[in-house]
């Protein structure tokens, strides 16, 4: 890793793209997601400390449990890194002059194309996969844990509840509309191992999904989808979710317009790196939480 956890912290953005984007899903989890920047910031919003000194162990613990390669810290990084990348084909340089205001993306349409369906459904199920396996890696635990992932996502809060809502919104909603989820398994339930080695997502992210081998892994990518569908649909149906009330909240930070929705999905991969945001915000609050538990 060529940045430690408090650089990557610190180095947070307080504003753009990615920002914008998962403030308009306040709508949906009021008040849940605070975009805590800094890593002092951090320990102080997690425990309540003021003592400088303690600040200072429970910093340096943190550092030193991200450090231990034996934990699964930097591989959990590294997959919610590499899966945001890899979700866009395009870089967003392009954006950063547009960054801390309110973007348009209509100039933006003559270097974006929407993803045909399959690919974004598999883009989809990845990113969940990504989040069954970084947690386990985050908690010590196998990596093909489904079960342990059910329980627990029952509990999420903070920035990891807002990264599955945004997956919710911003990989299944917009792109694909309200039957994601049938789509997906659909998809799933008729695709070959040899197309799933084609997509970038899965080839970025491969070396750490269970399974083995693509068949096995694609066994494995289908399994988890299937799991947690029920909390995603259940998710959707409590909050009264439509790709139009999101797409309405969205529009207070961004400019849309209604006859280009089918490239805000692709907008939306070449501008965010939500995934990475938010994990950075979650490894280090697990980081700072079994720190004070040792200390």
């Amino acid at each position: 890793m060529s940045k430690s956890i408090f650089q990557l912290v610190d180095e947070l953005p307080t504003g753009g793209l990615t920002v914008m984007s998962l403030k308009s899903l306040d709508f949906i989890i009021p008040g849940e997601w605070q975009n805590i920047v800094g890593f002092e910031n951090t320990i102080r919003a997690v425990t309540g400390e003021t003592d400088q000194d303690l600040i200072q162990q429970i910093g340096d613990r943190a550092v030193y449990l991200f450090n231990d390669k034996s934990q699964g810290y930097q591989r959990a990084l590294w997959l919610y890194q590499t899966v945001d990348s890899a979700s866009s084909a395009l870089g967003a340089a392009a954006l950063a002059n547009k960054v801390g205001e309110k973007v348009s993306f209509l100039g933006f349409l003559s270097n974006l194309t929407p993803k045909a369906e399959k690919a974004q459904t598999i883009d989809l199920a990845v990113k969940l996969v990504v989040e069954v396996v970084a947690f386990c890696q985050i908690n010590g635990i196998p990596g093909d844990s489904i079960g342990d992932f059910l329980a627990a996502l029952g509990d999420y809060s903070g920035e990891s509840l807002m990264r599955m809502a945004a997956l919710v919104c911003f990989d299944g909603l917009i792109p694909l509309g309200p039957d994601f989820i049938q789509m997906v398994l659909s998809n799933f339930g008729s695709m070959s191992p040899q197309e799933l080695e084609q997509n970038q997502s899965f080839n970025s992210v491969k070396d750490l999904i269970p399974g083995g081998d693509p068949t096995g892994q694609m066994g494995f990518i289908t399994q988890s989808f299937d799991s947690v569908s029920g909390w995603m649909s259940d998710f959707v149906n409590s909050h009264g979710l439509t790709p139009q009330n999101v797409v309405h909240n969205l529009s207070n930070f961004i400019e849309i317009a209604d006859d280009k929705l089918d490239y805000l999905g692709a907008f939306l991969d070449v501008s965010t790196n939500y995934y990475e945001h938010t994990g950075i915000q979650t490894l280090a609050r697990r980081l700072i939480e079994r720190a004070v538990a040792e200390i």
